[in-house]
This record gives structure tokens, C-alpha cells and sequence, in this order.
């Protein structure tokens, strides 16, 4: 059957809560670069989460020329840091009902990286196509991601179901057209 219609999952924050896993990565990459580390977990839930590295690194004192550097090291420790993550079960078990009839896509702002947590958990598969912030020229809250996830599937937005997180994720999803559900309350166990 020729599916006709997309559901695009965000994954920080809507599959996943990986505050924490970012948060120890993003402290650990300072670190060895020899960067101060002048912020806790609040603030970086608070100022950082959502935006891409771009945009929240200022806040963090990162000079700009130092954004690829500091933003390849988060990536390399990632991965190691990945116990910190809590999937959103509930939404896994929605998306598993749409797959028969939906083309099922992430679009991230997070980097090619974000690949590790969805094999980490076994839901790699469940994927049809990912895209990351490495696969675009403007990161949310531009809609440009979704879009080219509407493209791919050649999938118009009025039969396109996006579920969203973060302010700029909910601003680029606004922009498309397509049905919008958003995940606000994705509880931590710590």
C-alpha cells in the first residue's frame, strides 16, 4: 500500500529527554578544551535547550571561533553519555499504530550523532529517514527540515503530523501547514 501520509518526531525532548546526556556532554567537551564551565543543569535546561549549538554556546561563554570545536567534542562524548536518556515510551507506542498507513521521519536539531541514541534504544529501525541539523542550511525554528521530510516522502503538509517539543521546534512546525502536537509534559526520573 502506498502510503500517503508522514508523522516527524522531534527527538530531544519529544522521543527522548537527553537534557542530561547533553548537559554532561556539553560540560565534558569545555573541559577538555580547557574552556571555564560557568553553568549548571538549570541553566542549561532553561537557556540552552531547544536552539541549535549556535545558538546557545554564547550563552555558555564559547567564543565563536571555538562553536565546531567545542560542538565535535560534545558529539565524540555523546554516546558515553547516553544513560542519562529516558524515552517516551507512549510516544513510541503511537508511533508503532501509524506505521501500517504513515511514513514514519525524525528531523532534529541535534547532529548526525543523534543516530546513537535511537540504536542505543532500539528504535533505529522504526524510522523511515532522519534528518539532522547536518542535513540542512537553516536550523529551527526555520522550517526548512520538515519540509524537506514533507519532499522526500513527497507527502503534502496537510497529511503531515509533527510532534514537537522545544518553542523553535513548535515555531518551524507552525510554519508548514501540518497538524502540530506537542509534547509538554515529558517527566525526568531523576
Amino acid at each position: 500500500m502506498d502510503k500517503e501520509k508522514l508523522v516527524i518526531c522531534d527527538l530531544d525532548g519529544t522521543l527522548f529527554d537527553t537534557r542530561r546526556v547533553n548537559y554532561h556532554a556539553y560540560r565534558e567537551a569545555l573541559e577538555l578544551a580547557g574552556l571555564p564551565v560557568n553553568f549548571d543543569y538549570d541553566f542549561y535546561v532553561k537557556r540552552c535547550w531547544g536552539p541549535t549549538y549556535r545558538g546557545f554556546l554564547p550563552l555558555m561563554g564559547v567564543p565563536a571561533e571555538r562553536f565546531e570545536e567545542i560542538h565535535d567534542l560534545k558529539k565524540t562524548l555523546y554516546e558515553k553519555n547516553l544513560h542519562y536518556a529516558q524515552e517516551n515510551t507512549h510516544l513510541f507506542n503511537i508511533i508503532e499504530v501509524l506505521r501500517p498507513t504513515y511514513h514514519t521521519c525524525v528531523v532534529t536539531s541535534g547532529s548526525h550523532n543523534s543516530k546513537d541514541i535511537l540504536k542505543h534504544f532500539n528504535r533505529y529501525d522504526l524510522f523511515e529517514a532522519i534528518f539532522t541539523i547536518d542535513d540542512v542550511k537553516c536550523g529551527k525554528p526555520d522550517p526548512e527540515g520538515f519540509f524537506k521530510a514533507m519532499n522526500y516522502f513527497k507527502v503534502k503538509p496537510e497529511n503531515t503530523l509533527i510532534f514537537e517539543d522545544s518553542a523553535v521546534g513548535v515555531e518551524a512546525a507552525r510554519h508548514t501547514g501540518a497538524s502540530l502536537c506537542i509534547v509538554d509534559d515529558f517527566k525526568e526520573k531523576y
